[in-house]
């Protein structure tokens, strides 16, 4: 009789699936000649209750991320650039153009997300959910105590 054992949930395994579903949205964002930050980017502005500054933007993907706040302003130019975000005074404000840039991208990548977590089990997704936050919450004290 042979027996086969779930695949143990480790940092490898994290990584594995954050990078190959990573990677399908990046081949999306390059159709669109976006990089994976100048989408996370554009995405909080868009998705934002109320218009942002810089330093927010910043702040909100360095939490999510961890990304150099140097390259995060960098992004910021190239939105701006693109005219997918404009300045309003303090703020930034996503254009039409950034919003349409939005919407396309997850128009397109709906189904494939949808194939790729279409029949996991509600209860398998908020197992993982939980475990996922867990470590979040965990590996975010981690950092920050070696931050100080």
């Amino acid at each position: 009789m042979t027996t086969t054992t779930a695949p143990v949930a480790d940092s490898r395994a994290l990584g594995r699936a954050h990078y190959a579903a990573r990677g399908v949205l990046e081949h999306f964002l390059a159709l669109h000649g976006l990089t994976f930050q100048q989408q996370l980017t554009l995405r909080a502005a868009v998705t934002a209750d109320a218009p942002r500054t810089p330093d927010d933007l910043v702040t909100r993907i360095r939490g999510d991320v961890k990304a150099d706040p140097a390259d995060i302003r960098a992004a910021i130019d190239v939105l701006l650039d693109r005219r997918l975000l404009v300045a309003d005074g303090a703020y930034l404000r996503p254009t039409e153009a950034g919003r349409e840039l939005t919407a396309a991208v997850g128009a397109q990548t709906a189904p494939v997300t949808a194939r790729i977590w279409g029949g996991i089990p509600a209860e398998d997704l908020a197992a993982a959910g939980r475990v996922l936050a867990l470590v979040t919450e965990r590996a975010n004290a981690e950092l920050a105590a070696l931050s100080e």
